[in-house]
């Protein structure tokens, strides 16, 4: 009779599987909602197990061996299975249960997801939820996330998208700055103005301002004062009069309402991205996306409320 597999090993596997998919204990950790120092423990007890060394480590990297090599792609295929079981045992549930992994950028989870979430446990009081928020885009399949809210066009096959609203952004100052520094009229005056800009997290690049004139498009990078990496930084800096910035109008709208911001060439603007649910086709039939995808479609109707505040929808 063939030895039956113990749960050590299936840690272990399940342990390097996602550590040589993210390339690191602490991001696989993350993942597992484990320690790093158990992702490393039972990496080390399942190499002892097998006799081969499967990572290649030193400070600041983790690579396979060939024989870790060898091996991912087949722990990978255990994983999908168990995956495949999970979903398919899931999927025989008429009601949303257990935990939900959620992905967000840190300003839409922030403003639009996570005011919501205890009106979702309301309603299901069984789903527990773990929001992650970052700018990072990770893998879904691999680290099992079930849901994730993105901004822009999706590129993974294995991911099923449904759009939710338009991204808009807008120029926005406070009526103080205005008063001092006058209005602008054209994206050419930007030149004569304090300007703050957004710099993304993952590039390290400063945003370019998209406007529209007529059927032509032009990018502006303005000589700005202030840079920062977060928006809403950006939209505190200008509240108190630190000159003109970029916001999504979903951040800026309460300042707005409040008369501490006033929306600028609004004109010019033109739409760039989506805010996008995405979610692997290996979830299809789960009840927790299910609902939550269909909570969030309540969440952004057309037109979203902060869009046609600014009268952009």
């Amino acid at each position: 009779m063939a030895e039956q597999i113990g749960i050590d090993r299936l840690t272990g596997i399940i342990a390097f599987a996602r550590a040589a998919s993210l390339g690191s204990y602490t991001a696989a950790a993350r993942s597992l909602s484990i320690s790093p120092s158990a992702i490393s423990k039972s990496v080390q007890r399942l190499e002892e197990r097998l006799g081969v060394r499967l990572f290649s480590r030193t400070t600041r990297s983790l690579t396979l061996t060939p024989e870790g090599l060898a091996l991912h792609e087949r722990a990978l295929r255990l994983l999908q299975q168990a995956e495949e079981i999970e979903q398919a045992a899931a999927a025989t549930r008429a009601e949303p249960a257990g935990l939900m992994k959620i992905t967000a950028p840190l300003p839409v989870g922030v403003h639009l997801i996570s005011p919501h979430l205890p009106a979702f446990r309301e309603r299901y009081p069984k789903v527990s939820i773990d929001l992650r928020l970052g700018d990072t885009f990770t893998d879904l399949v691999e680290e099992g996330i079930d849901v994730a809210i993105r901004v822009g066009q999706p590129v993974d096959s294995r991911l099923i998208a449904r759009i939710l609203a338009p991204n808009r952004v807008c120029a926005f100052a406070s009526p103080a700055y205005l008063d001092r520094r006058g209005i602008p009229t054209r994206p050419e005056d930007l030149d004569g103005h304090d300007c703050v800009n957004f710099r993304y997290q993952s590039s390290g690049q400063s945003m370019r301002w998209p406007f529209r004139t007529g059927e032509r498009i032009q990018e502006i990078l303005p000589n700005a004062g202030i840079v920062v990496d977060n928006s809403d930084a950006v939209v505190a800096i200008l509240v108190n009069g630190g000159g003109i910035g970029i916001s999504a109008t979903y951040i800026a709208g309460p300042y707005v309402a409040r008369g501490e911001l006033v929306p600028v060439l609004k004109t010019y603007w033109m739409d760039r991205h989506h805010i996008t649910a995405l979610w692997p086709e290996s979830r299809r039939g789960n009840p927790n996306v299910r609902a939550f995808v269909a909570f969030l479609v309540e969440l952004f109707p057309d037109p979203t409320p902060w869009d046609t505040a600014f009268a952009l929808a």
